[in-house]
């Protein structure tokens, strides 16, 4: 899929190859224009940042000294990583306070709908003991 007029994109989880990070990147900056690209990482990522920094570092873009320091991924633990990738916690970009505000609409909704059976089963209930009696 191709968007127009991407000009950021952020990786909330880092790619685990260079190939990878460079599609993912690759949705800002298209035909000559600017773009940039946020990449968040843990102490659990350090394996994979050297091969994507050297990416980076190629464009012409700044690298942080220390990465640039890191160990080298052996071939074996590099095809392991992108077999099987670390597993994370999910992460839940929106906001808690519209979180909360859909749970308690959600809740209330539910209110409602066990309310309306209540009345509907009511109704009918009342409809047979007035059949029975007569």
């Amino acid at each position: 899929i191709d968007f127009k007029g991407v000009n950021m994109v952020i990786n909330y989880d880092l790619p685990t190859s260079a190939v990878e990070y460079i599609h993912r990147i690759g949705r800002t900056g298209r035909a000559g224009h600017t773009g940039k690209a946020v990449t968040f990482f843990t102490e659990d990522d350090k394996p994979l940042l050297r091969s994507i920094a050297s990416v980076i570092q190629r464009a012409g873009c700044p690298v942080p000294d220390y990465i640039k320091h890191l160990p080298k991924l052996q071939s074996k633990q590099k095809k392991k990583l992108i077999k099987k990738p670390l597993r994370r916690e999910s992460i839940c970009t929106t906001p808690q306070c519209f979180l909360k505000k859909a749970k308690r609409k959600m809740k209330t909704t539910k209110e409602n709908i066990k309310e309306k059976k209540k009345v509907k089963e009511d109704k009918t209930g009342s409809k047979l003991q007035t059949v029975s009696k007569s």
